[in-house]
């Protein structure tokens, strides 16, 4: 048994002429070949917001050229929860933490400016209760027989995704075809339609058992070094090595697994991971080069080390040897080597390591060091350069309310670093910086 729980009763589908952009990274497919669905009926027609009655698909060339136009992002959500023991209520009342602290991370300098608008304003399209109705009792505290397991299931990571996309479960989404009297849309539709850009489901991790799924996946189409399109190219874009068998529908989609036994904060740790996957996934070239230097993933080539990033430091903190003998050195020991970089003001801290971190996820370092962070790529220090100032971990304390487990107080104000909308941010070549964030949905 399933049941379904909208917060909207005013989604409605429309016919809509497909154009010949959205058709150039969209093929046909026998799925799909006639279905007149093309977008929501509810979208606005102001060009300021994605998306919009013109465009209302990821990744379509509309994005690209009116990147710089885009002043808030509407994104599409669908929610789905099998975590047995975990009532709809709290689904809801978590997944709305979730997106007000996507917005509040999405504010650029937030921390300075108050009136610093959000960017990021997800919408969700419904809620899907996928809970068993009368669970055995060994399954009352797990994830309900719906979730979808590999039929040879591996040790760790055993989502079948690839179900997610089936008839069977467009039943449970509960989208009629009104083209076609009792059929419903299935998640390919769903996402070539636009009225879905992005897929949460919540179930239990038992780490005993290993990862159900990964913290978030994705395939995305892929862009070159000026932002256009590559024809044909298309890839993993997610944390970790992506399911193989996720299906590609012409649209960048991801989709995102979170532990409802967790919260908030854990959650964005999965959004920073998505952020640094894009990057080492090399998926948009331009973006990736300022991406891989503002989180420290190039020290490879930028520091000549025989490691790309801090994430390469030992997990196990009694190994971890990471100090800084001033505010703008740090030494490193990698594989009982000692490594040093001075000055380093350009790392303005990854998913794991804030600056002056003394290991991985460390939120308590009493260390105050010198970047770049707050001023990055302003180029309002030295000439050429950006203005240093002191970074210390109590910085982040005033996001501790949004966002107060796992590392999420970190990556508010981490995010709210990163070139938003307005920046003043200036690239190699002397151009304005565009807004990162309209890159979620290229």
């Amino acid at each position: 048994m399933y049941r379904v729980l909208t917060i909207s009763s005013t989604l409605l589908l429309m016919s809509c002429v497909a154009s010949a952009a959205g058709q150039a990274l969209s093929a046909p497919t026998a799925r799909v070949k006639a279905s007149p669905v093309k977008g929501p009926a509810d979208l606005p027609d102001d060009p300021t917001i994605w998306p919009n009655k013109t465009c209302f698909r990821a990744s379509e060339p509309w994005l690209v050229e009116n990147h710089t136009r885009i002043r808030k992002m509407q994104p599409r959500v669908l929610v789905l929860n099998f975590a047995n023991d975990v009532e709809m209520s709290a689904i809801k009342d978590q997944t709305e933490k979730f997106i007000k602290a996507l917005a509040e991370s999405s504010r650029y300098h937030g921390y300075q400016d108050p009136k610093a608008p959000a960017f990021l304003d997800y919408r969700v399209v419904k809620y899907v209760d996928l809970r068993d109705e009368k669970p055995a009792p060994d399954m009352a505290k797990s994830s309900s027989t719906l979730f979808p397991v590999l039929p040879s299931k591996p040790a760790d990571m055993w989502c079948d995704y690839k179900r997610l996309y089936t008839e069977e479960f467009a039943k449970y989404y509960g989208f009629e075809d009104p083209s076609t009297p009792g059929r419903h849309l299935d998640l390919k539709e769903l996402i070539q339609a636009g009225i879905v850009h992005e897929l949460w489901f919540y179930c239990i991790h038992d780490h005993k058992k290993g990862w159900p799924a990964f913290e978030v996946i994705e395939l995305k189409q892929y862009y070159d070094k000026d932002g256009r399109p590559i024809p044909g190219k298309h890839g993993k874009a997610g944390n970790g090595g992506e399911d193989d068998t996720m299906p590609w529908t012409g649209h960048s989609f991801r989709i995102y697994f979170f532990n409802p036994h967790r919260g908030v904060g854990c959650q964005l740790e999965n959004f920073g991971h998505l952020l640094e996957g894009h990057a080492n996934h090399d998926t948009i070239a331009y973006h990736t080069k300022y991406f891989r230097e503002f989180a420290g993933l190039d020290w490879d080539k930028r520091h000549k080390l025989p490691f790309k990033s801090l994430y390469e430091m030992s997990y196990d903190r009694e190994k971890c040897k990471v100090t800084y003998p001033s505010e703008n050195k740090i030494i490193m020991l990698h594989e009982g080597k000692e490594y040093s970089v001075a000055p380093f003001d350009v790392f303005c801290g990854s998913n794991h390591w804030p600056p002056g971190a003394r290991y991985h996820y460390d939120l308590d370092s009493p260390n105050t060091v010198e970047c770049a962070i707050e001023n990055y790529r302003l180029r309002n220090g030295p000439p050429g350069k950006d203005k240093l100032t002191e970074f210390n971990i109590k910085m982040t304390e005033q996001y501790r309310a949004v966002a107060p487990d796992c590392m999420g107080r970190w990556i508010v104000y981490w995010c709210q670093s990163m070139p938003g909308l307005d920046n003043n941010c200036i690239d190699d070549d002397g151009r304005p910086m565009k807004n990162w964030w309209v890159y979620l949905f290229y």
